[in-house]
């Protein structure tokens, strides 16, 4: 199911681009402490945008351009092999999302290792599970029905239903809720989350009046508008791919990731740029973004020949992108089930850290004991370099890992 492959010709800015997306979101996701993050490395509270909100739209963009470059090969290959890939290609990256939202398997609770089952009672009394959806499922399914959108209705069908898509959803939110639809309480998203998933198997990170409250930003009903913008990459890719790296190409991303740009920030006096339930504006505005950055990234490294350090840096993550993704999220959880004796407690009991809690707290801590964002921004680039240091061996040897 996982293929490695010898290295083939790629589009060096485009791989570039892929591979500094994944770089910041193992970076943001992985800070020394949550309690301490510099806001440009936190998403917006709700409404809104930051430079972490980029990163998620940015590599299902990517996705899209890299389609680009193996459709003609699957068109050719006939129906039968395109399903057979794009299935295979969605069920094992839904697999693996699951799959990391419940490994180890295994958590520690009252001194005691105890399983992880599909519902649970965690120490707090309460009902607990799996987590059904998240990051890695967001982009099986924005992969798998762009890719079939693509195949079947070509460039001008594809981006009529991208266009379609980004329009209904935006009617939906108000016709669901007139009232109050773009709110966390009055999306009507949740709900339908509630109803097919079950709030123990949604996320709880959306944090109200002292309350965790069961909503999920990689929802059921804001996981249509993603698809545009793989598919908006690929018309992306296409253009890249039919004109060349020539001035002409560049101007042209450049010129309407421009109008996109401008398009997505006007929408949002009405239907408001939103990461965490997608909306059209988001989508809209983050996809003119991309094609900007892309556009300059291939006129100073394609057209100017420009390489600097920075760029062979993020070019091998781009290489292997959802494989150093996986790792870096699989370390940690598994990690995490190691326990070491870290000091007492006031009433004498033993406290016990994990091992990268550890490093942070006596390694990343104490450089900069007055400015703990610092020591958190310290382990979150420290991680980056182990991860770095995984792709550029499995590079220098020609490992690809294709999932």
């Amino acid at each position: 199911m996982i293929d490695v492959i010898k290295s083939k010709q790629r589009f060096y800015s485009l791989d570039v681009f892929r591979g500094a997306t994944v770089a910041l979101m193992i970076m943001v996701n992985n800070p020394g402490s949550w309690a301490n993050i510099y806001s440009p490395l936190e998403h917006a509270e709700w409404h809104g945008l930051t430079p972490t909100d980029l990163v998620f739209p940015f590599f299902l963009f990517a996705v899209g351009n890299a389609f680009a470059f193996v459709m003609p090969r699957l068109q050719a290959s006939g129906h039968s092999a395109f399903w057979k890939k794009v299935i295979r290609r969605g069920i094992l990256i839904f697999a693996l999302g699951l799959f990391l939202n419940w490994i180890p398997f295994m958590r520690w609770q009252d001194n005691q290792l105890m399983f992880n089952s599909w519902n649970f009672i965690g120490a707090d009394g309460q009902l607990h599970g799996v987590r059904i959806l998240g990051v890695l499922q967001r982009i099986a399914i924005a992969y798998f029905l762009a890719a079939v959108i693509i195949y079947f209705f070509k460039l001008r069908g594809s981006f009529l239903i991208a266009c379609f898509i980004l329009l209904g959803y935006w009617l939906l939110c108000y016709a669901m809720n007139p009232a109050d639809p773009y709110s966390l309480s009055g999306w009507f998203g949740t709900n339908v989350d509630k109803a097919i998933l079950h709030p123990q198997h949604m996320y709880h990170g959306e944090v109200r009046n002292g309350i965790a409250l069961a909503f999920d930003p990689e929802g059921l009903m804001s996981s249509f508008t993603p698809v545009t913008q793989v598919i908006f990459g690929y018309l992306c890719g296409d253009y890249i791919i039919r004109k060349g790296k020539t001035a002409e190409m560049v101007n042209g991303l450049f010129v309407a990731g421009t109008i996109l740009l401008v398009a997505g920030y006007v929408w949002n006096f009405t239907f408001p740029v939103n990461k965490k339930i997608w909306t059209s504006s988001f989508v809209v505005c983050t996809t003119g973004m991309a094609m900007i950055i892309i556009a300059l990234m291939i006129y100073v490294i394609e057209l100017k020949g420009r390489k600097t350090w920075l760029d062979k840096f993020f070019n091998v993550f781009g290489k292997n992108p959802l494989f150093i993704f996986v790792l870096s999220g699989f370390i940690p959880r598994f990690t995490g089930l190691i326990r070491i004796p870290d000091g007492m407690d006031a009433m004498g009991k033993i406290v016990y850290s994990t091992p990268l809690h550890w490093f942070y707290e006596h390694i990343c801590k104490p450089v900069f004991p007055d400015n703990l964002k610092n020591g958190s921004l310290l382990y979150a680039l420290i991680w980056i370099f182990v991860m770095w240091l995984i792709v550029y061996w499995m590079d220098k040897k020609k490992i690809y890992i294709k999932i």
